[in-house]
């Protein structure tokens, strides 16, 4: 194949971006690749919270358990999109082989600025949507990558089952994620069944979360969906939840690590593998983002925090206790 030299142009938009290279050597061209080549990546995150953090060095531990050498440039929005879209633009006219983004507003942003070479993304809930793909199946353009559309439905039952007598749940979402629209009409749909009622408050950043909280008044529960301003500042929604004594369901382990009670939710470092597979398929064996289905994760974990429970005033059954994956001491 074609090699080149990889020169990574790094551009300050402002001190609030935090960037960072690492590795590096000779970049090649998307396709064809062997033993030997090396690549140049830019990563695209949104914003630093553990579940973003855990898909993006899971996507390159996937090159280094592939033995393949690349040259990082990794930056982060710090949760502004105006950052996210600089970062796409710069990504644009860098010499790249591929593009990986974070979370959806990154990834809009991504697919908007670039459009001659590959770019994946992962820690998305609904890439059509999102206007990221023509179809899951078929993607049609130079975009594709991982979904984490979580088990709504399911993780609305661990209310049920950890407290039976629950009625309100409250989830504050932001406005402008389409992936949290999608959570919270799944976890409507799913409350009606379970005869819970869904109490909901919009937020345009993570300052507005405390207010968010507030105004929902005394509910039973609360869950987080993987909103990416909630996440960002989930010790808010502990905090809440231990002053109210309800119930904090969260949407993957990191929540649960931060002070959520329980959880049955994604691997995000096994879907930034699982997405890392995706991208050596394009560099080395040639395949087209158009080519590649948008894939999502079947690796679900049960994870719970008793002391957490404990805090909010519930006590996890055993049972849930025994079944758990990882249980957070």
């Amino acid at each position: 194949m074609r090699l080149r030299k990889v020169a990574t142009a790094m551009v300050a938009v402002g001190s609030i971006l935090a960037v960072s290279a690492c590795g590096g050597g000779e970049g090649g061209g998307g396709g064809g690749g062997g033993e030997g080549d090396s690549y140049s990546i830019g990563v695209s995150q949104l914003v630093q919270h553990p579940a973003l953090d855990a898909a993006t060095e899971g996507f390159k531990k996937s090159f280094e358990d592939a033995g393949v050498d690349v040259e990082w440039d990794v930056q982060n929005a710090q949760g502004e999109q105006a950052n996210a879209t600089s970062i796409a633009q710069q990504f644009a006219n860098d010499d790249l082989d591929l593009v990986l983004a974070v979370a959806t507003p990154a990834a809009q942003a991504a697919a908007q600025a670039i459009t001659d070479k590959p770019v994946l993304f992962t820690a998305v809930t609904d890439a059509e949507e999102a206007g990221l793909v023509d179809s899951n199946d078929k993607p049609g353009g130079n975009v594709t990558g991982t979904s984490d559309l979580n088990p709504v439905e399911e993780q609305l039952k661990l209310v049920k089952d950890v407290k039976p007598d629950a009625k309100t749940v409250g989830i504050v979402y932001s406005s402008g994620e389409v992936n949290s629209q999608v959570q919270v009409d799944l976890a409507k749909k799913a409350a009606k069944d379970l005869d819970v009622t869904i109490k909901e408050a919009t937020i345009a950043n993570s300052g507005e979360l405390a207010q968010a909280v507030d105004s929902l008044g005394k509910v039973d529960a609360y869950y987080v969906p993987t909103d990416n301003n909630v996440v960002s500042a989930v010790s808010t929604m502990v905090q809440a939840a231990e002053k109210n004594k309800a119930l904090l369901v969260g949407s993957e382990a990191g929540q649960v690590e931060s002070g959520a009670a329980i959880t049955r939710g994604i691997d995000y470092t096994k879907l930034g593998e699982q997405t890392g597979e995706m991208a050596l398929k394009i560099l080395q064996d040639g395949k087209k983002p158009a080519e590649l289905p948008v894939e999502t994760s079947s690796n679900l974990e049960l994870v719970v925090n008793p002391k957490a429970a404990k805090a909010q005033g519930v006590e996890i059954p055993k049972k849930l206790v025994d079944e758990a994956d990882k249980v957070i001491e």
